[in-house]
């Protein structure tokens, strides 16, 4: 079975001026990606609140962070072929996306899609215990981008026979 491809976007904070930090992939095979993204001398929110989530220091981004074009470029790499990755996150993620593609002067290869349009009522109804049971289950370290995505993508998969209420 081919998984759907899950985006997790980690950022310097929710507010405007925030940018990404961190993304990560959940391939369809399963497999999980993540690059940390160097901001850019004009990216300068930082949230306290957000590092205290994530874990990871403005610090640590410069030093070990990719160049925004790099990333994008990585990205389009990854899911060029695919053309799409879904994000539980649509509004915020996409957002995060356009910026560092904007940024890098790169256009996307691909479309960033809401997880939601992938689920059935059923789905959604057992969602949020499926995924607190996998967390508990596999001590997923939260916050870090591809460990969400990975995330994402095992709750689809467990919560996937449970599809029978779709029209």
């Amino acid at each position: 079975m081919t998984l759907p491809i899950l985006l997790d976007v980690e950022a310097s904070g929710f507010g405007r001026g925030s940018y990404p930090i961190e993304i990560g992939l959940a391939r369809a095979d399963g497999s999980t990606c993540a690059f940390l993204v160097q901001p850019l001398p004009e990216w300068i929110h930082w949230d306290p609140k957000a590092e205290l989530l994530h874990g990871i220091s403005r610090n640590r981004l410069q030093r070990e962070g990719h160049p925004s074009v790099k990333v994008a470029r990585w990205l389009n790499d990854e899911l060029g072929t695919s053309g799409i990755a879904y994000s539980d996150s649509w509004g915020y993620d996409n957002t995060w996306i356009s910026l560092l593609f904007y940024h890098a002067g790169v256009l996307p290869r691909f479309r960033v899609e809401a997880l939601r349009r992938l689920l059935s009522d059923v789905q959604l109804a057992q969602w949020k215990r499926v995924k607190e049971a996998l967390i508990e289950e596999r001590g997923i370290q939260r916050h870090r981008a591809g460990e969400d995505a990975r995330l994402l993508q095992l709750t689809y998969l467990r919560t996937l026979g449970s599809r029978s209420g779709e029209h």
